[in-house]
């Protein structure tokens, strides 16, 4: 939603309706998780996806019919069989989704949180997906204020509440409510899609290889900033465009930078007077992932000086080093494969083995 919310908006601001269709609920193999979405725009032009491809030609129809009718509606697609012509999931899923028109009328803070989204201001979308409430209604959630309505006072006040307990953590679900809100009723069901600011990358040492980690990071969707002590190596030119490029001392930048649960720090600089101050501070802050490259004599090295700093075998065990899954990795390109692909396995309790080897399902909750 994020990637086709620029298209979207360039239609809503021309005034011209367009239909939206949103993954708001997924069971086993589902393709894509809550929160995908395709939309339908004048001369039928589409964006997004909803499946990878499994149901879009009759997520097509659906679309067009909610635009023409413009009311709501909820579709689920399952397994599709050994016959071909059924319009199914291949994969073994199910998603369901909510279909619904885009207009001034019937979304009147579109625009509002799409520009929330390209200036990386956190907002959440609240849409009713079935029920006793009007289906399709929205309220735009911002930490400091709220902008449209769920049909009652009751519901947008509890709506209000989880959304922003929600945004905080970058979630985005289903979750179930009575008709004025009330917490222990399943009645009208509301769909939370937080939109946080991207989450970030900080990529220590303006090496060869930390141009390629930076240019993979965005890829995946994370704000990268690269520092470096050096002002030579540490130049705008060196990196990818939209990338940040800071010259300070590494272990100062971080110390003055936030972080949180989602934030990467990719540790490049294999030289103990940057590295050893540098992950002293890292381990003692909030981190999804911290990964530092270096041999493994380095590696050995680094942890001697690590444990003499003070640091706890809790907080030495958060540290991956050497950096990255054993692809066999060579040049800068592959070894940033390497690295997301820890990163990405980390995030999501892969195990890094190939799926050929392994069983049950591809995509685990």
């Amino acid at each position: 939603m994020r990637d086709i919310l620029p298209v979207l908006n360039g239609w809503y601001t021309a005034g011209l309706p367009f239909g939206l269709a949103t993954v708001v609920s997924t069971s086993r193999s589902a393709p894509r998780d809550p929160g995908a979405a395709m939309a339908v725009g004048p001369d039928d032009e589409v964006v997004g996806s909803v499946s990878g491809g499994c149901v879009e030609g009759a997520v097509l129809e659906l679309t067009q019919e909610a635009v023409a009718s413009g009311e709501a509606r909820l579709e689920t697609f399952g397994y599709s069989d050994e016959d071909a012509f059924a319009v199914g999931l291949t994969c073994g899923g199910e998603i369901t989704l909510l279909l619904r028109s885009v207009t001034a009328a019937t979304d009147p803070a579109f625009a509002e949180v799409a520009e929330s989204v390209a200036a990386g201001r956190p907002v959440t979308v609240a849409t009713v997906v079935d029920g006793p409430a009007p289906r399709g209604a929205t309220l735009a959630v911002w930490p400091d204020r709220v902008a449209g309505t769920l049909g009652t006072t009751g519901l947008d006040v509890a709506v209000t509440a989880d959304a922003r307990g929600e945004l905080a953590l970058g979630a985005t679900g289903l979750r179930h409510y009575g008709p004025r809100g009330e917490r222990r009723e399943d009645a009208v069901g509301v769909f939370l899609h937080s939109f946080a600011p991207p989450p970030r990358m900080l990529v220590f040492g303006a090496i060869d290889y930390a141009a390629a980690v930076a240019r993979i990071g965005a890829f995946l969707g994370y704000r990268v900033t690269v520092c470096d002590a050096r002002p030579v190596f540490a130049t705008p030119k060196r990196f990818p465009e939209g990338v940040e490029v800071v010259v300070d001392w590494p272990h100062r930048y971080l110390g003055g930078t936030d972080t949180d649960e989602r934030t990467v720090i990719c540790v490049l600089t294999h030289d103990p007077k940057f590295d050893v101050p540098l992950l002293e501070e890292a381990l003692r802050r909030p981190a999804a992932y911290i990964g530092a490259m270096g041999s493994r004599r380095t590696h050995d090295d680094r942890m001697k000086r690590l444990t003499a700093s003070g640091l706890t075998e809790a907080e030495l065990s958060r540290l991956r080093s050497p950096v990255g899954l054993d692809l066999g990795a060579r040049t800068p390109e592959e070894v940033a494969v390497s690295v997301a692909a820890e990163i990405v396995a980390l995030r999501w309790g892969g195990s890094g083995a190939p799926l050929t080897a392994t069983a049950g399902a591809i995509h685990p909750s």
